[in-house]
């Protein structure tokens, strides 16, 4: 069985893991908001599968629903903030060369990790 977590936030499960990328499935809480990071080793594309959510990268917010996308590339700041009613459910497709969770630079956190 692939990893499943419980987060502040909400939650992520591994819907595949590669050599060379990781797939993934996270629900945000209403309300609520990842830290905001980066990756020495990873991108990233996210997928917005349901729900509304404010999207920064390196500083600038875009507001996306479902059916839209985001690429963040390696070593930019990124975050995103559930601004709805419901869960913002979306699928992370990660590329790159390693994709531990200890590849997290957390710049700012809400939940003091």
């Amino acid at each position: 069985m692939l990893e499943k977590s419980e987060r502040p936030w909400g939650r992520y499960e591994v819907l595949q893991e590669a050599p060379n990328h990781k797939v993934k499935r996270i629900w945000v809480t209403p309300g609520k908001r990842l830290s905001y990071q980066r990756h020495q080793k990873r991108a990233e594309h996210w997928f917005i599968v349901s729900g509304t959510a404010d999207v920064t990268v390196d500083g600038k917010v875009t507001r996306i629903i479902a059916g839209e996308s985001v690429d963040i590339a390696i070593g930019s700041l990124h975050r995103i903030h559930n601004v709805g009613n419901d869960e913002v459910i979306f699928i992370e497709v990660q590329t790159g060369t390693y994709f531990g969770e200890d590849d997290i630079e957390r710049v700012e956190d809400d939940y003091g990790r």
